[in-house]
């Protein structure tokens, strides 16, 4: 994969990755590292993930502010990617993992000398419903209708109040749903995956799909969209983050399937409702992030099935 800039960042550039032990922290985590700069991989619990790693056992939501700020001082932080989140069920756990992480973060922030930028990772979700064939640019005004995509969008909201307000210099980035290497069980592909390697003559699978067309990005273009994102000067803006196409449910379905190599009769298909964070249509307009960080999807729809499978989640 090509390097993102020409040159290298300035020795001591250290990044500290929040939620580094996920699917996306580990890949920023990586992809950081791949660009030149130190990484600090933050996380409430030590996981494989990290091993080999300059590593903090945090739980950024509980931690008092100043203490936080103690820790990005003495590993000289010049910047954070905050990609931690939550699957929670409960509006507190979502409200904990969204807004109240986000409260304790910036004050955080406001206490480090130097205050390093903020690149924090929300969802395309924070917009709430949209009818297609509608693409989803910037300018939107958000009406989200779930616990999920109503705290992420408070927590986004609050670091772009900050950077406002000139208390920090954050972007943020509205990721659409993230799949690829690592992708989390916890996420409709990321079960299908789990249910097809369970598979056997005598154990089909029946899989109930969305009439639904959702936008994909992978988590390895993603990722090159956050460093890009802490290099920019740009400050106080939300940036789409997708690959610009909506494709069906079935059709990516359809993609792990061949992927996997297994017989297509072992899986059977009915349509029906799914539980969803979002709604049943979703496409964003990516020109701004072309036009502001020069970012574009790079890998094709295909591969990122093939990686989904070759590289589960946990």
């Amino acid at each position: 994969m090509a390097a993102l800039s020409d040159g290298r960042p300035p020795s001591g550039s250290r990044v500290a990755v929040l939620g580094a032990t996920g699917c996306v922290g580990r890949r920023v985590a990586a992809t950081l590292e791949r660009e030149g700069y130190e990484v600090l991989a933050v996380a409430r619990h030590h996981a494989p993930a990290v091993a080999g790693r300059l590593f903090a056992g945090v739980d950024v939501a509980a931690v008092p502010p100043a203490a936080l700020a103690a820790l990005l001082a003495r590993h000289r932080v010049r910047a954070v990617v905050n990609v931690t989140g939550g699957w929670g069920t409960t509006e507190e756990e979502m409200r904990y993992a969204h807004i109240t992480l986000v409260e304790q973060l910036l004050a955080a922030l406001e206490l480090t000398p130097g205050r390093p930028r903020l690149v924090h990772v929300g969802s395309i979700h924070e917009y709430g419903p949209v009818p297609e064939p509608a693409a989803i640019a910037e300018e939107r005004v958000p009406r989200p209708d779930t616990s999920y995509a109503r705290t992420k969008l408070r927590g986004s909201e609050l670091v772009l109040d900050a950077a406002r307000s000139g208390r920090v210099e954050a972007l943020v980035l509205r990721a659409v749903n993230v799949c690829g290497p690592h992708t989390t069980r916890a996420s409709f592909l990321g079960s299908v995956v789990e249910r097809l390697r369970a598979a056997a003559p005598e154990r089909p699978v029946a899989l109930r799909i969305a009439d639904a067309r959702r936008d994909f990005v992978d988590v390895r273009d993603l990722a090159e969209a956050v460093v890009l994102a802490v290099a920019s000067p740009l400050t106080a803006r939300a940036v789409n983050i997708g690959r610009g196409e909506a494709a069906s449910m079935r059709e990516l379905v359809h993609l792990l399937v061949a992927a996997s190599g297994l017989p297509p009769e072992l899986l059977s298909v009915e349509d029906g409702p799914v539980s969803s964070k979002g709604g049943g249509w979703t496409l964003a307009d990516i020109r701004l992030a072309g036009e502001l960080l020069g970012w574009k999807p790079r890998i094709p729809l295909a591969e990122t099935m093939r990686a989904t499978w070759e590289t589960p989640g946990g």
